[in-house]
């Protein structure tokens, strides 16, 4: 059995435990989406894998290597915590609903434009870099997260937490800041908001 049809067959195993899972076949592509609700993905090295439509509600993802993967489209109500999403495309993405985290998780160069991110907690997390042009992150936390010259164009910013966020050189032409908590961000021309 590969590795793409040993992924296929126990993500549909549900709750899935793949703890330090390390031989996915970067050519992840099933024939529907890929189903992986509730399941347990900790650790997992999932770099450059087509996830693209994946179902992952309530996945664990914790400390997973998502660099580079193809996630478009995909349902990520899941706990990235720890997570290396460094360039991976989350075109379209939904990570909604509470429960959905991304604490600390490096999206360095991470492409999310349209992506759906509403109350996502994304607090220390790394998205230096990344493309969130069109994003709709309303009321989501970013807390402490690095956001240096991230491109967040027309990005619907409405209610979200950026207290003590790093915004240098990041591009917010036309993005929607209203009711968004900036108190001690580093603001995009280098200045601190009060």
């Amino acid at each position: 059995m590969t590795g793409k049809s040993k992924l296929f067959l126990v993500c549909l195993l549900s709750p899935l435990l793949l703890t330090g899972f390390s031989r996915v076949n970067s050519q992840c592509n099933p024939p529907k989406a890929l189903n992986c609700v509730n399941a347990n993905l900790t650790g997992a090295n999932l770099k450059g894998a087509n996830l693209k439509n994946a179902k992952l509600t309530g996945a664990n993802l914790t400390g997973a290597n998502l660099t580079g993967a193809n996630l478009t489209g995909a349902k990520l109500t899941a706990n990235l915590t720890g997570a290396n999403l460094t360039g991976a495309n989350l075109t379209n993405a939904r990570l909604v609903h509470m429960g959905a985290a991304a604490l600390f998780a490096n999206l360095t160069g991470a492409n999310l434009t349209g992506a759906n991110l509403t109350n996502a907690v994304m607090s220390g997390a790394n998205l230096t870099g990344a493309n969130l042009t069109g994003a709709n992150l309303t009321n989501a936390t970013l807390h402490r997260a690095d956001l240096f010259t991230a491109n967040l164009k027309n990005a619907n910013l409405k209610g979200v937490n950026l207290a003590s966020t790093n915004l240098t050189g990041a591009n917010l032409t036309g993005a929607n800041l209203t009711g968004a908590n900036l108190k001690n961000a580093t603001m995009p021309d280098g200045t601190i908001h009060p």
